[in-house]
This record gives structure tokens, sequence and C-alpha cells, in this order.
């Protein structure tokens, strides 16, 4: 599973059985954390994952900034609700990839751009993994 996680959305994707092509799934409408973290735990019991990998929002220089911290305050609080391993990725460009994806398809409603995100996330790291 790739999560992006946004201040008000969070886009989730998810890999086929082998782990070869990754997928949008839905985006999560944010609640609050407890109610994010349980649709995230929702998502993953149903769909039987078994890693969760969360795009991690680095500035361009690498740095970590306030969403990097918001975003690793979060997953924290998921891995305590989970034995699911949880790994980060950089996400830098992520959604601005998944922008210019929909774009290029030219269909202007596609309001799905953070699960697109988390599904190039999700994907970059199947692509290192094989």
């Amino acid at each position: 599973m790739g999560l992006d996680i946004g201040d008000k959305r969070i886009g989730v994707a998810l890999s086929d059985p082998q782990g070869i092509l990754a997928s949008p799934l839905t985006i999560i409408n944010c609640q609050n954390e407890a109610a994010d973290i349980e649709t995230i735990i929702d998502i993953v019991n149903q769909h039987q994952v078994g890693q969760v990998i969360v795009g991690l929002p680095r500035s361009m220089n690498g740095s970590l900034g306030k969403q990097a911290e918001r975003v690793t305050a979060f997953v924290r609080s998921l891995g305590k609700q989970t034995k699911i391993p949880i790994e980060f990725r950089d996400e830098r460009l992520s959604t601005v990839s998944a922008r210019r994806l929909i774009r290029d398809t030219k269909k202007k409603k596609v309001r799905h751009d953070d699960a697109i995100a988390a599904a190039l996330i999700l994907q970059a790291y199947l692509d290192e993994k094989y």
C-alpha cells in the first residue's frame, strides 16, 4: 500500500498481489488523526496489505520541513496501531507528476491527484525492489 499524506487528503494506492504494478485506490478526506488511522487500518485489513510505503515530503534541498514533521508524527501514530511494516520514500514532485499525468490524459474532471501520487510513490518502490 502506498500513502500520500497531505493536510486535507490522504491518497491511497495498492499494488497487484505480485507487487509489480501500483494503482490508485482512493482518497481519504482527513477528519482527525484517529479516524484517518482507522480508515487506513480498515483498508489494510480489507486488502490484506503486507507493507505500507509512505511518501515523505522533503524540500527540494532534501531537508525535512513542517509537512514532513506532520507526516512522520502521523506515521508514528499509525505504527502504534498496526504491526504492518511502514517505510518512507522520498516523494518530491510526486504530486506534480500526478497532475501532469492527469493533464496529459485531457480528463479535467479527474481529482484523484493524491491517489495517483500515492501510486507513483508505490511504483517507484516496487521498481527499486524488483
